[in-house]
């Protein structure tokens, strides 16, 4: 007989612990307002940070490719589901990387579990930054390698430990700009690392992408390396270039690697032909229109400037993530429970998200956001929280 004891204690347990997390209901589009039981608030915790998600232009396209190519892709891609959107995505995507070819999965989830399993095995090491990304860390646990987490940021405690490693391939997996904190990875320290071991490097660029870098390219134009210096690029969809799905970019080589051993790539469906549509809009849009990544820059630079004149603890970033520590998850979600009753939509993160005892409030900025908008999340900010 299934335990459902075990798993209603284990429920009350978490409720207990205030880890328990709820959902809530949409109902309106993405933007820096959202509806929600017929009220309206100001939305700081998404990840739209380029306001591109209900982007016109982007809109038609996914529209008028729905009513071309129907809804779904009807299988995976190695069977029928690859469209001609698709293969056209992965071209201009190699392009405004400047890698040689870009492999599209359906999420960064899968594109990660994907590459890491592909080229690692028993026998091999997979060394991660403590606060990687949990699609990162669970591929690397999968992929059955030795998984070794070295301290965030900490290039010396990597060195450390690669410099140990008698494995037959390695690999190093980093976020670019960590999706919690804020910060960004040295890319240039680990590429130099990763050159002196012999070893792959793999930055998850899910948050850099269109918003890092004078031309959008992300965490790796923000240092000046390419393919050379970090051979596996991945990056989502889903944040600043507002659609859905991910992809993979590198050597003809590796691409062609995944294409036959990915699992997570062949053995599901493709996304629909109308998302890579959309994608493809975004992707000109970022290149097109810079005036969304200048805008959200002017706000983080706003809002900086204003947390640090009013002395609220946020955490050192120049991204659009800007994390106002808390410590305890009760006293993180109560602050979060009276912003909102203050109309601002800003989530508790707490363990096992992060770590224990850095509970957070979450703020993310979008290009969306004016400078009426930054003020009276301020204002509202200096009212509840007392430093």
């Amino acid at each position: 007989m299934a335990d459902y004891a075990s798993l209603e204690a284990g429920l009350a347990e978490r409720k207990a612990q205030h880890l328990y997390r709820h959902r809530q209901v949409i109902e309106s589009p993405q933007g820096a307002e959202l509806s929600i039981n017929g009220q309206t608030y100001l939305n700081f915790c998404s990840n739209d940070y380029l306001g591109l998600a209900n982007h016109p232009k982007i809109v038609e396209t996914f529209t008028s490719a729905a009513k071309e190519y129907g809804v779904g892709s009807g299988a995976a891609h190695l069977v029928s589901g690859h469209s001609y959107h698709h293969h056209q995505l992965e071209e201009e995507l190699a392009e405004f990387t400047g890698y040689p070819r870009a492999l599209v999965f359906s999420t960064g989830y899968m594109a990660n579990l994907g590459v890491i399993s592909a080229l690692l095995g028993q026998g091999d090491a997979v060394f991660e930054d403590r606060l990687n990304h949990a699609s990162l860390l669970d591929a690397g646990l999968l992929s059955q390698a030795r998984l070794q987490r070295y301290q965030h940021l900490d290039g010396d405690d990597l060195d450390h430990k690669i410099s140990s490693s008698r494995a037959k391939q390695k690999l190093i997996a980093s976020d670019g700009v960590f999706s919690m904190d804020g910060d960004i990875a040295d890319v240039k320290q680990l590429a130099q690392i990763a050159s002196g071991y012999d070893s792959w490097l793999m930055i998850d660029d899910a948050h850099g992408l269109a918003v890092m870098g004078q031309t959008g390219r992300g965490t790796l134009e923000h240092f000046g390396l390419g393919v050379a210096d970090v051979p596996i690029l991945m990056g989502t969809f889903g944040k600043a270039l507002g659609t859905f799905g991910a992809f993979v970019a590198g050597e003809e080589v590796l691409i062609e690697t995944l294409i036959q051993k990915a699992r997570s790539y062949i053995y599901t469906t493709a996304l629909p032909p109308a998302l890579a549509a959309a994608s493809r809009e975004a992707l000109r849009v970022v290149q097109t229109e810079s005036d969304h990544r200048e805008q959200l820059h002017t706000r983080i630079k706003q809002f900086r400037e204003g947390v640090s004149q009013l002395g609220l603890p946020v955490m050192e970033s120049v991204s659009a993530i800007q994390p106002l520590m808390i410590g305890e998850s009760d006293q993180a979600l109560a602050i979060s429970e009276t912003l909102r009753q203050q109309g601002l939509l800003i989530t508790a993160i707490r363990p096992p998200t992060v770590p224990a005892d850095t509970a957070r409030l979450r703020i993310t900025l979008s290009a969306a956001h004016t400078e009426t908008h930054i003020d009276q999340l301020l204002d509202t900010l200096a009212r509840v929280i007392k430093v």
